[in-house]
């Protein structure tokens, strides 16, 4: 097996893990304000996610003589269990974060919601790492990084707060804005049932259709009329509830990941060897696939925050967007699989760092999506602390690696 042995080799483990991470909740997000249902996008991204674990663990597990290797411990489950029961129990968090991520990008907005769940991550999940991996992160520059993290998550709800309160006023004074001759219009959709076909590209039709600029009210109802998660109306409370739910779910899979390579707590009989982190990784990803597939099915027929209802067969039609959601299943996967390889060598909590993933994931939110355009100088200033926080924190955080022993 392929083991990552060097600090250096753990920081460009990281740095690719934080390109994969930051980019897929954006293709996810696309696919959601285009109007793809989204039990269909993570029932398509959640098999690609395991596909990416299958991959890494017969090429990377299985790469030259070094035993035990995964093959091998597979076959050992009835003696390495409790470390498997970890690593399942990661996985099934992971999942459930993921998925609550998906409805939250719509009422929080992506960059807003990547950074509160990101920072709860490593406020909660890096404390436990620390003390998991026996201190070997620097704690006096840890420990200030965390704090650092912690502001972020308090400027994030302040962001968010803003502008919704931006929007608002823009939707008050829609008719101001909006040009002449083009109406915008919010059609519910909560009560529909997908046609057994599919859905059809709400971008693309036969009618001319005159797109309002980003940033205005035009643009919000707009995106309003298109999308799958409907927002309007609602509480910001309810987004905000969805990421700090979220972000408590995330601060535990690395943690639980941490315990299922390393065996801390001593759950393993004495000569048993520890789950390399292929192993570990695979049945991660196995868990979070089973816990995605039964609450994805459930909610065909029963959605949630008045998403549409489906049925299998509209899922087997919907070909609008599969291969994007397929892309960012692999994107994810292989993403965590490079995080907890550069974890195992440079300590997990400093593999934390890949949380600066929201400054990929703003810079797609921006760029893509025109989130924050024609907001107000309060909205800005707040977005730029909070980014210049958090820069602060993962730097600081990186800083802190230590060295596996």
């Amino acid at each position: 097996m392929y083991m990552v042995e060097s600090k250096a080799g753990a920081i460009v483990c990281m740095l690719f893990s934080l390109s994969f991470l930051g980019t897929w909740p954006a293709i996810m997000t696309l696919l959601e304000r285009r109007g793809r249902p989204p039990q269909h996008t993570y029932l398509d991204y959640t098999m690609t996610n395991l596909l990416a674990a299958i991959i890494i663990a017969f090429t990377l597990g299985e790469f030259g003589d070094a035993r035990p290797n995964f093959i091998y411990q597979l076959t050992e489950l009835k003696d390495n269990w409790p470390s498997v029961l970890f690593a399942m129990a990661g996985g099934v968090v992971l999942s459930i974060g993921n998925l609550a991520t998906q409805y939250a990008w719509a009422f929080v907005g992506l960059s807003v919601t990547e950074v509160i769940c990101s920072s709860i991550t490593v406020v909660i999940g890096s404390t436990f790492n620390y003390f998991l991996d026996d201190k070997i992160n620097k704690a006096e520059i840890l420990f200030p990084g965390i704090a650092c993290f912690l502001v972020a998550v308090g400027l994030g709800s302040a962001v968010h707060s803003s502008n919704a309160a931006d929007n608002r006023a823009k939707l008050n004074n829609l008719s101001s804005d909006s040009k002449p001759g083009t109406r915008a219009t919010f059609i519910p959709t909560s009560s529909e049932t997908l046609p057994e076909n599919g859905i059809k590209d709400p971008e693309v039709g036969n009618d001319t259709v005159v797109k309002a600029k980003a940033g205005t009210a035009g643009f919000l109802v707009e995106i309003e009329n298109r999308r799958s998660i409907k927002v309007f109306g609602k509480s910001i409370l309810i987004g905000l509830a969805i990421t700090f739910f979220a972000g408590v779910c995330f601060s535990l899979f690395s943690p639980a990941f941490n315990l299922a390579t390393n065996d801390q707590w001593h759950a393993l009989k004495k000569g048993v060897p520890h789950l390399i982190v292929y192993t570990a990784f695979f049945y991660f990803s196995v868990s979070g696939f089973v816990i995605a597939l039964i609450l994805n099915i459930r909610f065909l027929f029963s959605p949630i925050l008045d998403t549409h209802r489906s049925s299998f067969k509209a899922y087997l039609n919907d070909w609008n967007g599969r291969g994007w959601a397929l892309l960012a299943g692999l994107l994810c996967g292989f993403g965590n699989g490079l995080q907890f390889m550069g974890g195992q060598a440079a300590g997990y909590a400093a593999a934390d760092a890949v949380q600066a993933l929201p400054l990929v994931s703003t810079f797609w939110g921006i760029l893509l999506f025109g989130e924050y355009r024609k907001s107000s100088r309060r909205t800005y200033i707040l977005l730029v602390s909070m980014l210049s926080m958090f820069i602060v924190a993962v730097a600081v955080l990186m800083a802190s690696a230590g060295h596996r022993k």
